[in-house]
């Protein structure tokens, strides 16, 4: 116990000295992990509600944030990371933020978006009762090497739950992880209506989803399927044709299938999680308040007219991405970087469609990896009006050049950061980390 105080002191300390030079949210966490290398099985093991662990390649920070706003919808009192900062010292940073140097959290559950690697060192310091598995796709193949063993990664996660998984149906990588899940554990799965099936392939790479060994089973009652009603409204059946119940309809505040199948996924974790208490009303109320995470979708008010900020960082997400922000016609920016967090490997970009931005093209490229964007658009014939790697510079350029009207910026992770802390400081917006969680 005297460790764990020890890196709680250390920690907060650096957590201080680090907000106060505007530095990065993890940095807290690697030094109070360096002190006490158990310091999260100290400080989470013993909440009564568990700990729920939020994996996927794509889709965790807004799941994560919707599964947190239904069960504290409900009553719960919940602990999260709501950074996005997916590592286990990005959860020790969030801890920090909440506990004293005794190191226990206030709260029923813990809820927690990791990154599939770092999923499992987090099971190496404290067993996740519940597992929530999004999906797979090609991803930062510098860390991951090939979708198989992204695959494997989440299936070793399930292994190692010790209460509940619930799984994605319609992702065969995923739903196979139900082979290894221990004797006693409860699977559940979430998956999309079969009268939206055919738009499935919006979501998935084409090449790494034929599978003539898996067909999706039919419907279980129980299973929570996803009813769109149109871009940004849905229902959520409980069962095939919502014999079980339903929750909503919902407006969202995100457009897209792709949210709607988020709060599908955490609508099902919810419901396994608070069992009879699960009210479709209270959980249709919730989801209906939750915002976009920052950079995922999220629109900010840019000197009187609408700037969208869109997260990519994979061929599947980038494609969903154009498909759902990029269907309206608004002034454009790229902005790619090839750092850690973003992976190293930027040849993903080749399997992008960008056909639909030759219409109005793109007014800049942006960040380290600029020229190689522009060049990639121009194999599409998309027109790039300039490039300018240096983001800061873009950003200003972007905005004092789109003469008052609506625009979006597609930017990879480390981008997105930079950019968002400018927007931040120019329109006083909630910093990092502090957007509420």
């Amino acid at each position: 116990m005297l460790r764990t105080s020890a890196a709680i002191a250390a920690g907060k300390l650096t957590r201080a000295v680090a907000k106060r030079r505007g530095g990065g949210s993890a940095l807290p966490g690697l030094v109070a992990e360096k002190v006490d290398p158990k310091i999260l099985g100290h400080a989470l093991g013993g909440l009564p509600g568990g700990i729920v662990v939020v994996s996927g390649t794509n889709g965790k920070t807004t799941t994560t944030r919707m599964l947190v706003a239904l069960l504290r919808a409900h009553g719960l009192s919940v602990f999260t990371n709501p950074t996005g900062s997916n590592f286990t010292r990005g959860v020790i940073s969030a801890l920090l933020g909440e506990v004293g140097l005794r190191g226990r959290p206030v709260a029923d559950v813990a809820v927690l978006e990791l990154d599939e690697a770092h999923a499992l060192k987090f099971a190496d310091a404290v067993t996740p009762t519940h597992a929530l598995l999004l999906n797979v796709a090609r991803d930062q193949l510098d860390r991951f090497a090939e979708i198989d063993h992204t695959a494997k990664l989440l299936a070793q996660l399930a292994a190692r739950t010790s209460k509940g998984v619930v799984m994605n149906r319609d992702d065969s990588f995923v739903a196979r992880s139900a082979e290894g899940v221990k004797t006693g554990v409860t699977i559940d799965y979430f998956g999309v209506d079969d009268s939206i099936a055919h738009r499935l392939p919006e979501l998935m790479e084409q090449d790494t989803r034929v599978d003539d060994e898996y067909v999706v089973p039919p419907a279980g009652a129980d299973d929570i399927l996803l009813r769109p009603v149109d871009e940004r409204s849905l229902e959520i059946l409980v069962g095939p044709h919502g014999a079980g119940g339903i929750v909503g309809p919902v407006e969202l505040k995100q457009r897209g299938l792709a949210a709607m199948i988020n709060a599908t996924a955490a609508t099902a974790m919810a419901r396994r999680l608070l069992g009879s208490r699960f009210d479709a009303a209270t959980a249709a109320n919730a989801l209906a308040t939750v915002t976009a995470p920052f950079g995922r979708g999220e629109v900010i008010d840019a000197d009187g007219a609408p700037l969208e900020l869109v997260l990519v960082k994979n061929p599947a997400g980038f494609t969903v991405a154009l498909s759902t922000y990029g269907s309206t016609p608004v002034r454009t920016m790229i902005a790619i970087n090839d750092n850690y967090a973003d992976g190293r490997d930027v040849s993903w970009l080749y399997d992008v469609s960008f056909e639909s931005l030759r219409e109005v093209g793109v007014s800049l490229t942006s960040g380290v990896r600029a020229y190689d964007m522009a060049l990639r658009l121009q194999y599409d014939e998309v027109p790039v009006a300039d490039v300018e790697p240096d983001l800061e510079s873009a950003l200003d350029r972007f905005l004092r050049e789109r003469d008052g009207q609506p625009a979006r910026i597609f930017c990879t992770y480390t981008a997105m950061m930079t950019l968002r802390r400018r927007l931040a400081e120019r329109y006083n917006l909630p910093a990092f980390g502090e957007e509420g969680s």
